[in-house]
């Protein structure tokens, strides 16, 4: 029997990326074209149509200016996930700030979802070995899990020696570390971004496969709204890296992410992870 993955979206727009933050100066963001509720409202549409449910890891920037797009995700039984206020990079902030940015976020969701927050997924996966505190603070703001931990060599983020199943980082707090596939003494990013779409959708497929049937274990896959938008507007004057990545492919991304959500089972992150572990670590202090 096929395990079941979680299906997760990081809802920002495309100015709002990591790589763009030297490019885009952030109180230009209200003046630039928004284009996150159309894309999101076609992931929705695109779920449906395969009769499935996610996890959305929503900036509460997005979710002040969208309210009803938030409101339209939780309506359609999606789970509804913080990725932050402001899509700073844990990293880069204090403690203080960084409560702060949960906390604003944390509140601006619930209020519109009208249920818990219980999830959280720092930009560009922020959260390592420099920053450990940071979840202290998450369990300090009502988290119950986090997935913020890459277990890969990146140039912007990863933590390669942290583990690559998921495991409680402190006692009620979960981190859910996105899926990599272990080949040649190595982890190898098997679970969505600028991979997914610069990978054969094959190749990609074939991961995720090994990883349930070899490993027995349940992936996490993440996309982008803009992800799914080849029409943006290009952004001016980026280096040659930051746009080959943010760039390639995003004509064929819609179309894998359908063939992707018909090859394989999905659910929505809590359900997957979160409620089997607590059930089974509550059994297990009586």
């Amino acid at each position: 029997m096929k395990p079941v993955n979680a299906m997760t979206i990081d809802v920002e727009d495309y100015f709002q990326v990591s790589a763009f933050a030297p490019y885009i100066r952030r109180e230009r963001w209200s003046e630039l074209e928004c284009r996150v509720e159309r894309n999101v409202d076609r992931i929705l549409a695109l779920l449906a149509e395969h009769d499935t449910q996610a996890t959305f890891f929503t900036l509460g920037w997005i979710a002040e200016r969208y309210p009803a797009l938030v409101k339209r995700i939780v309506a359609a039984g999606h789970e509804l996930a913080s990725h932050g206020y402001g899509h700073e990079r844990a990293s880069d902030l204090s403690p203080e700030a960084f409560r702060e940015d949960l906390s604003r976020a944390k509140k601006v969701l619930e209020d519109l979802g009208g249920l818990p927050v219980l999830g959280y997924r720092a930009p560009s996966f922020s959260i390592g070995k420099g920053n450990l505190w940071a979840f202290d603070v998450l369990l300090e703001t009502g988290h119950q899990y986090s997935s913020s931990v890459y277990p890969i060599a990146h140039d912007h983020y990863g933590m390669p020696d942290s583990p690559r199943t998921p495991y409680f980082v402190r006692e009620g707090l979960l981190e859910i570390p996105i899926t990599t596939l272990r080949l040649f003494e190595r982890n190898l990013p098997s679970s969505g971004g600028g991979y997914f779409r610069l990978f054969p959708y094959g190749l990609s497929r074939w991961m995720l496969e090994r990883v349930n049937a070899h490993e027995a274990q349940p992936a996490v896959f993440y996309f982008h709204p803009w992800e799914i938008d080849p029409d943006q507007p290009r952004v001016q004057g980026i280096d040659a890296k930051s746009r080959f990545r943010h760039y390639v492919n995003l004509s064929r991304t819609e179309g894998r992410i359908a063939r992707l959500l018909k090859d394989f089972k999905w659910g929505r992150m809590d359900e997957v992870f979160l409620k089997p572990r607590l059930t089974a670590q509550a059994a297990g202090q009586h």
